[in-house]
């Protein structure tokens, strides 16, 4: 895809616009609980998770105990009112998409509502399939809402169903994925915020 799919109406640094903490969820009450659903049917005990793009909720099941929830963020008043994180660190992905983890140490990834923002998504979707442990998934999560002036400029031309393609070709684009699923966990219609899904498995070894 061109350079300018990735360009932005807002093109400062992007520590200067979460500077600020946003202390909120990104989708409404519905959605969240849709989500959290959703991640029950498929996060294991004890698994490491990460959790990139994070902020205060990672809207995982409570009663599920993991190994360890690492949140790599832009904001650190928001990564340290998230309770469901047990390390993090802030770091621009804008500017640096190499993931300070090692190799194969994650048995899932998540991107929960904020996929819109990455410019460099091809890096980063392969440094994801490097500190993945093979066989592993990432859940790319997002519904319609955004930072317009942050989001990229071809999220802003796609209807919801190319938001799903899109996302799906960042998988393919790295050729360490299996085939991408899509799901559609949108609560009933008129009652919550439409809610989407894309998930791959890292290739196996």
């Amino acid at each position: 895809m061109p350079s300018e799919a990735f360009k932005r109406i807002d093109e400062s640094d992007d520590e200067i616009f979460y500077s600020e903490p946003r202390l909120v969820k990104h989708i409404d009450e519905i959605a969240c609980t849709a989500l959290t659903t959703y991640l029950s049917s498929i996060l294991l005990p004890n698994s490491q998770v990460l959790d990139l793009m994070a902020s205060c909720a990672s809207h995982l099941p409570e009663e599920i105990d993991y190994g360890g929830v690492v949140g790599l963020g832009m904001n650190q008043t928001e990564l340290d009112n998230n309770p469901q994180l047990t390390s993090s660190l802030v770091q621009n992905l804008a500017t640096n998409t190499k993931l300070p983890f090692h190799d194969c140490f994650f048995n899932i990834c998540l991107i929960t509502v904020s996929v819109q923002y990455l410019i460099h998504p091809i890096a980063i979707f392969n440094e994801i399939a490097r500190v993945l442990i093979p066989g592993s998934p990432c859940i790319v999560s997002f519904s319609n809402r955004c930072f317009p002036t942050k989001a990229v400029a071809i999220w802003h031309q796609l209807t919801n169903t190319g938001h799903t393609k899109l996302v799906g070709q960042y998988f393919e684009a790295t050729q360490k994925f299996e085939p991408y699923t899509v799901r559609d966990i949108s609560p009933v219609e008129g009652e919550g915020d439409p809610l989407f899904v894309v998930c791959a498995k890292t290739q196996p070894v």
